[in-house]
């Protein structure tokens, strides 16, 4: 299994790495085009900022190399930022426009609770899906975010976790997967949803 994660100066690498390395996968963090496209999952981690994050995308010209490698069916994963980079535009701190993988915009929080969503909280599958494999009844995973997805009602949502109002957890469509939170921040759970992708890409590739 190659794994690339995608370097552009927006992530917690280290964690991401690591994370894999309890899998028995060596990741490549990497933006090199030819590694990018030799591998079977690209990851794209991320915190901070979406403008930033779209900036430094565009910096290293590696949006056009995502897109292609999407449209080819090459399984893709955005975390956190990440995630959220995968839809159409943010609404973070102006209106900055994204990736477009999946349908819907990046809003704040409209809720009386703290903000950031921090800490750990459920998960809330809508449907029955090949990620809660050998995962607990309530899995519980780790969040830091100020802002969402919306709608949470959209075929794209797989997973919600509540936070004064619905807030999609996980969301994909075909070969694109989005966690808002941190995989491999979240234990045995992450560790589990992590291996339940790898397993998926397999058995799909």
């Amino acid at each position: 299994m190659k794994i690339a994660v995608i370097d552009y100066e927006v992530g917690n690498l280290a964690n991401v790495y690591h994370a894999w390395k309890r899998l028995g996968i060596e990741a490549v963090i990497t933006r090199d085009a030819a590694v990018i496209r030799d591998a079977d999952l690209i990851e794209l981690p991320g915190v901070g900022a979406f403008r930033d994050a779209i900036g430094s995308l565009e910096k290293f010209d590696l949006i056009p190399l995502l897109q292609e490698q999407v449209k080819a069916g090459k399984f893709f994963m955005g975390v956190c930022l990440g995630m959220q980079l995968l839809f159409e535009q943010s609404f973070e701190g102006g209106t900055y426009k994204g990736l477009g993988f999946l349908p819907g915009d990046i809003v704040p929080f409209h809720t009386k609770l703290k903000v950031p969503h921090m800490g750990w909280n459920a998960l809330e599958f809508r449907k029955a899906h090949w990620l809660q494999k050998n995962l607990p009844k309530e899995p519980y995973v780790y969040f830091v975010h100020s802002y969402h997805k919306a709608p949470a009602d959209t075929p794209d949502v797989i997973a919600t976790a509540d936070y004064g109002e619905p807030v999609p957890a996980i969301c994909g469509l075909d070969n694109v997967l989005g966690f808002q939170f941190h995989p491999e921040k979240s234990g045995r759970v992450g560790q589990q949803l992590l291996k339940n992708v790898v397993d998926y890409v397999k058995q799909e590739g």
